[in-house]
């Protein structure tokens, strides 16, 4: 039998699919796939596609005719081509018209857009459900929104951040001091600075509980156009937080945390929560998208944009050592029973022998 041939392609690339389209060329590869990965140039800098023993086609993020020829270029020879996200999907549809190569689409999260982008959000969703033969969708309610959108065939397919080293003690201990929070409570939260992470409700919330004896320290890591905003009110409200910027020491960060808060209106299956619960960090999040899907009963979950719910929230648990342990025994549980980076490339694989088995068939006869 010959060797199965697939292309992966991705758009602008968020973190979670950009590192989920490594694992899984190098999860592919190692089980005999052939496997090509088109995408921006600089992503593979960032990434390193090529170090998996995949092939790596640059092709600019762009809809035009020329990055649409060099990506049909690349797709001719596959069996299957993957596409990651929505405008990933419509140029992989336009660059396989006329082909009867199957489309597999991921839907790894949705838009934060309204007006008139939105609307031009949701006519692309419409456009990449519809020319997928199927739509694996990251979480419940984004399968649900593709089959809104007109999917022939949408189903659960959870994908699994990969699994973060656990840090030495001396390094957390490290951690809060250079920080400032030796002698009082940490608490992180992780995300770009924009206005769908809900910061600006985790500011109200670090108004209300630096009343607390000692005053917990929130700081953020990450970055965005909201930044400038943030400091202001920092500033003007003398509040205790501190924005890090981006960190290459997010683990270790993270494990010297004695919470760590979500605050998003919407998250598929947010990295920094499987992170949390993976290295036994309690977590407070919003009750949004697949984040209860994911987490279980293992973090304290709040109303989103709700301040007063998120305050109450974390002093509660900061005053009961019992119950943050309760839950880092519960996280390690809840992370215990997620897909492996093994249990994702094997259903994919699956996806990918159903769609070619009829055309190897076809071939013989």
């Amino acid at each position: 039998m010959s060797q199965l041939r697939t292309v992966q392609v991705l758009g602008g690339g968020s973190a979670g699919s950009s590192a989920h389209v490594r694992s899984l060329a190098a999860g592919l590869v190692a089980r005999g796939v052939h496997v090509t990965v088109c995408a921006p140039a600089e992503l593979d800098h960032a990434h390193d596609y090529s170090g998996t023993g995949a092939g790596f086609a640059p092709v600019p993020r762009r809809g035009d005719p020329v990055s649409v020829a060099a990506l049909r270029t690349a797709c001719l020879t596959a069996d299957v081509v993957h596409a990651h996200g929505a405008h990933a999907a419509v140029r992989a549809a336009l660059a396989l018209g006329g082909t009867r190569i199957p489309l597999v689409v991921t839907w790894h999260a949705r838009a934060h857009v309204e007006g008139a982008r939105g609307r031009l959000v949701r006519l692309m969703e419409r456009r990449a459900a519809r020319a997928a033969v199927v739509v694996l969708g990251t979480t419940s309610d984004l399968v649900d929104r593709a089959r809104r959108r007109g999917a022939r065939d949408a189903r659960l397919a959870p994908v699994s951040a990969p699994v973060p080293r656990l840090p030495a003690a001396a390094h957390a201990g490290k951690a809060r001091a250079e920080i400032g929070a030796v002698e009082r409570p940490l608490i992180l939260a992780c995300g770009s600075l924009v206005p769908h992470h809900g910061y600006g409700t985790l500011l109200d919330a670090a108004r209300l509980w630096r009343e607390l004896d000692p005053a917990p320290l929130l700081v953020i890591v990450g970055e965005g156009r909201e930044r400038s905003a943030l400091q202001r009110r920092i500033r003007n409200e003398a509040l205790p937080v501190r924005l890090l910027g981006d960190r290459d020491d997010r683990a270790e960060l993270l494990a010297a945390a004695d919470l760590t808060v979500l605050c998003s209106s919407w998250e598929a299956r947010s990295v920094q929560a499987q992170e949390a619960l993976r290295l036994g960090v309690p977590l407070v999040a919003t009750a949004v998208g697949g984040v209860p899907e994911l987490v279980g009963d293992a973090a304290e979950l709040v109303p989103y944009g709700n301040a007063e719910a998120l305050a109450r929230a974390v002093a509660r648990l900061l005053g009961d050592r019992p119950r943050r342990e309760e839950m880092t025994a519960a996280g390690l549980a809840q992370a215990a029973s997620w897909p492996t980076e093994d249990d994702t490339i094997a259903q994919v694989l699956s996806v990918y022998d159903e769609l070619t088995q009829p055309m190897a068939a076809a071939r013989v006869r």
